[in-house]
């Protein structure tokens, strides 16, 4: 009985080491045959958005295929292109309080927390497979802060919060498998 029980797990052990070697697993989940990927400037369409706020996206976008998939940036010819526009960079208040007090010592309503929102308006085109291309797909998403806070203090840390869910939703979008 231990001997059937030895055979049985010494081939089990065998048969799953030979078949590791036919199975690929990639932890970021990228799955594309293409070797670069060109990321074009990403232009600034927001009133409100800081002025190098294109280049920033820009950058982040390179950055991040860079660092979760084998793909080389090139400044031209790639096999996979990206480009876009920011469309909104916008505050607006959220969670609104009521008013205290009456006549000249009531204090008005307004919004315990302010959201930035920033969306991206994003066209991907994959040469080697043209039905994975897309044209004007928005990326969105935003942060809240307490209106306690200052925004310009904030500013940098909410965006980049927001940039951080827009980069993943723009990779799984083009080149991932999940």
């Amino acid at each position: 009985m231990r001997k059937t029980a030895a055979l049985i797990s010494i081939l089990l052990l065998g048969l799953i080491s030979s078949l590791s070697g036919c199975l690929t697993y990639s932890l970021s989940g990228a799955s594309t045959n293409a070797k670069s990927i060109q990321v074009d400037p990403f232009f600034n369409n927001t009133e409100l958005g800081p002025a190098n706020f294109g280049q920033t996206v820009t950058n982040r976008v390179k950055d991040y295929f860079q660092q979760n998939s084998s793909l080389r940036v090139v400044p031209t010819n790639g096999e996979l292109q990206i480009e876009g526009t920011i469309v909104t960079y916008a505050t607006a208040p959220q969670a609104p309080q009521a008013s205290t007090g009456t006549g000249s010592a009531a204090t008005p309503n307004y919004g315990a927390l302010t959201r930035l929102t920033i969306a991206i308006r994003v066209n991907y085109s994959d040469n080697a497979e043209p039905k994975n291309s897309f044209k004007d797909r928005s990326f969105t998403f935003y942060a809240d802060f307490d209106n306690s806070q200052d925004f310009y203090s904030v500013q940098e840390s909410l965006e980049k919060k927001i940039l951080d869910q827009i980069m993943i939703d723009i990779f799984n979008a083009t080149i991932a498998t999940w």
